[in-house]
Parts: structure tokens; sequence; C-alpha cells
């Protein structure tokens, strides 16, 4: 596989540090409100790197954290008169069902930065013995200029950053240089706080992930990823203190996704351009969601609409529709001989895999993954209109089909059944069979139209009725 890492600028092969294992780190939420569709594309993303990860054998530990301390939770915790733990379970809670709902799985580990506190003021001490950090009137502070390499992934020069200040002067008892960041905030009236050498405070955004990439992991991990959002501050500003606390590289190969764009602006909360997930999840299933996220490389923009959404529903629709067609005709079989695959479905399904294979191996390329997959779905949609079905290549080329979308986290099979005719439905489908059978032809016709009127129409083929939504 080749990554496109954001600190060489370039693809490189993938080589893992302890070969058959990989060790990946994914920003996380921060839990004051639901997550919009700019927040889960990472999610979606980087859940496929994981799974094509495992489907290639290796040894896959997905570790992403939860920032559950920052000044949005306080401040949302302070208009809603409630403790800050209040918000983070709240949402924390709310973002596991929607990341459910986009087929996303699980980490193996999701620490948080209130129960990383210990490791964190450790990390900050380090820094401090260092000479990378120092004790100002309201806290603790990085000082950038004590690291050579500042500015490496982002491509930002350090002076050019001190003169955007505006040339501004901080207070002695503060930070000295308008670059440096927080480590430790001393808590103010109000906010809650946990002790430390420097009085009680809490942790800056940046020291989390640091902290928690060390006790997670250990000094130097395969893969760092997020949104293209975080390589400046948070990522560089990451590096800058692993790095110098820890005298390792934070990452061999660094990965990140591009924005969601609303009217060629950024998809974000402060910008007011938002559509949250459950909000779309009202309107398009997460099947759909998920497919409109993978359907663009993951390094591009992407943009929104309602428009293109719904052609991502149509699209889907057909990978649904083709699943439940082939399933329709196997059932109808009573018994499949497997070894009666024919040659050129062989070469069919050889290809397909091996096609599907490459564009993720390209740099996670799911746009030409899904390529894979359509051709497919087409040559199972022509083999299903013959008069007389290849059963066993319908059976084998289902199971191809299901195993790549698996890697895509795309599941058809349960979408199919649950985007199926309800029961009522069904039991019209039948009676009008029955009707036709006892050539009741104004019986048959009145369920025909009953049928219709209720959204759904009838296709007769010569293995039976199917019924579609229309």
């Amino acid at each position: 596989m080749r990554i496109f890492n954001t600190l060489t600028r370039q693809k490189e092969d993938f080589v893992p540090l302890v070969p058959g294992r990989v060790s990946i780190y994914c920003c996380g939420p921060t839990v004051y409100d639901f997550i919009h569709l700019g927040n889960a594309r990472p999610l979606v993303v980087f859940d496929v790197l994981r799974r094509h990860l495992e489907s290639s054998g290796l040894d896959v530990c997905f570790v992403q954290n939860v920032t559950d301390i920052e000044d949005k939770i306080i401040r949302r915790a302070e208009e809603e008169g409630v403790g800050h733990e209040v918000i983070t379970a709240r949402f924390h809670a709310a973002y596991h069902e929607d990341a459910a709902a986009l087929g996303v799985r699980q980490p193996d580990s999701e620490p948080r930065a209130t129960a990383a506190i210990p490791d964190i003021i450790a990390m900050i001490e380090r820094l401090i013995a260092g000479g990378h950090a120092y004790v100002a009137g309201d806290g603790v502070y990085y000082a950038t200029s004590s690291f050579p390499d500042y500015g490496r992934l982002s491509g930002y020069d350090l002076e050019r950053l001190e003169e955007d200040s505006g040339g501004r002067q901080v207070s002695s008892e503060q930070k000295r240089d308008p670059a440096d960041f927080a480590l430790w905030k001393l808590q103010k009236p109000g906010e809650p706080g946990w002790p430390s050498p420097w009085g009680s405070g809490r942790p800056g955004w940046h020291i989390e992930c640091s902290a928690m990439v060390l006790a997670e992991l250990g000094e130097t991990i395969d893969i760092h990823c997020g949104g293209q959002d975080l390589i400046f501050p948070h990522h560089e500003n990451e590096i800058a203190q692993s790095v110098a606390a820890n005298a390792e590289p934070l990452a061999r190969y660094w990965m990140h996704n591009g924005y969601v764009n609303v009217d060629q602006a950024k998809m974000s909360k402060s910008l007011g351009n938002f559509f949250t997930v459950r909000d779309l999840l009202e309107r398009f299933s997460g099947m759909v969601l998920r497919f409109f996220i993978l359907s663009g490389h993951y390094r591009s923009p992407i943009n929104f609409s309602t428009e293109l959404l719904e052609a991502a529903a149509h699209g889907w629709e057909r990978i649904t529709t083709c699943v439940r067609n082939v399933n329709f005709l196997l059932s109808q079989a009573k018994d499949i001989e497997k070894s009666s695959l024919s040659p050129e479905s062989q070469d069919l399904l050889t290809t397909a895999r091996q096609n599907f294979k490459d564009a993720l191996d390209d740099d996670l390329n799911t746009a030409d993954a899904l390529a894979s997959v359509f051709d497919l779905v087409r040559a199972l949609n022509s083999q299903a209109a013959l008069p007389e079905p290849p059963l066993a290549d319908l059976a084998a080329g289902l199971e191809t089909l299901e195993q790549l979308l698996a890697v895509l986290g795309l599941d058809a099979t349960e979408e199919a059944t649950a985007a199926g005719p309800p029961q009522e439905i069904l039991q019209m489908l039948e009676a009008r069979q029955a009707a036709r059978a006892a050539r009741n032809w104004a019986e048959a016709d009145r369920l025909r139209d009953a049928i219709t009127a209720a959204g759904w129409r009838i296709e007769d083929t010569p293995r039976g009725a199917q019924v579609y939504r229309a």
C-alpha cells in the first residue's frame, strides 16, 4: 500500500514499524455538540483505512481519543447551568449513536482527556525540565522557538507566524512569544480544575493527544490521522511536544482528509453552515451518507448539497437493488452446485477483487474502489436478466460483492432487507398472484393499483413477481 504522507508531501510505501502490526491514532470528537457531516468524514475515511489494512492481513490497533474538557464544553455547561460532565456525557453518547448509524466501528481504545491528567502532567514536567516549556502567570506554555523543526508538517515558518501576530506585545506574566501555546491553563472562577504542580487547572488541547498517544501506543506510531483543519496548529503542536518530550518521532505517516464544503466554504460550526449527521439521518440512511463520503478521494474536498446526497442515494440503491434481486433468485433455487462456476465468472471475480484492492492500496482511493463495485454490480445484473440465470455464478458474485462492500463498511444486505416492502404489501402481492392464478383479472388489477398507490411497483418475471419502491 502507498500512502500520501502529509509530512513529506508525497506518496510513500507503507511499511509498519513492527511487521504485521499497525498502530493508528485518530483525533476524535470534542463532545460539546452533535457532529456534522464534516466531522463525520474522518470517522468514515479512517474506518475504511482500518478495515482495508485488516483485510490485507495486518493486526491493527486503532485508538481514537475523546476531548471531554475544553473551552467550548465549559461555555455550553455555563449556558445550560450544568456541570461539564453532563454536557460531555450527553454528546459522547450522541456521537456513538451517529457513528454507529454511519457503520463506523468503535476504536480498540477510546481514551478521555480527563482520565489522562496524570500522563499529561508528567509530560509537561519533562518539557519544562528540557527547556521546552515555562511557567507563566496564567499557566504553562510551550516555547516554540525551542523546537527547530516547528512548522515542518504544515509548512508554516515560525518567523512568519510571529509577524502575522501583528507584533502585539505579550505580558511578561503570560506567554513570552505570540506563537507559544498553552500546555496547562490555570483555573478561573467557575471553571473545573485538577490539581497540578503549577496550581489547579486543566490541560491545553494539544498536550492531551501527545500524552494519550504515548500512553496508548508508545513513543512512535505508524499512522496519525485526522481532518485537514488539524494540520495546524493541532498536529504541528503535537509533534513539537512529543518529539521534545520523548526524543523520538511521533508518527511515521500523517494522513489528512479534505473538507466537506458548502458553497465552496468549509462546513463548520463557527460559520453556521453545517448539517448535523442526525438531522441528515431523518432523510437519508447512514449507508447513503457513508456512500456519499466515500464517493470522492479522501484528500480532495467534497461539495455538499441535497441534490448530491439524492444522487448518492440513487447510486446506493443500484447496489441494494442488485443484492435484493440476486438474493431473490437464489432463494428460489433448491440447490446450487458451486463447482459449476463458469471460467468467465472466475475471471470476472478475480479482476473485481484485484481492481478493488489496487484502488485502496493506492492511497485509499475509495472512489475507484466503488467503480470496481459497480463493474461487478453490472455483471450480476446482466447474469440475473438471462432466461436461465447461472445461479452458481450469481452466488459467487454476490459473496464477492458483499466482501468488497464490507471493506468499505457498506452493508447492502441489511439495507436491502430494511428497504424492502412491508408485510401488508407482501400480503397484497401474494393475493394478486392468487387472483392471477384464478384468472380473476379484475381483482389482480385492483391489488396492483393498491400496491402502486402505496408507493411500490411490481415487476413480473419468469421466476415470479417482485416489488420495488417506486
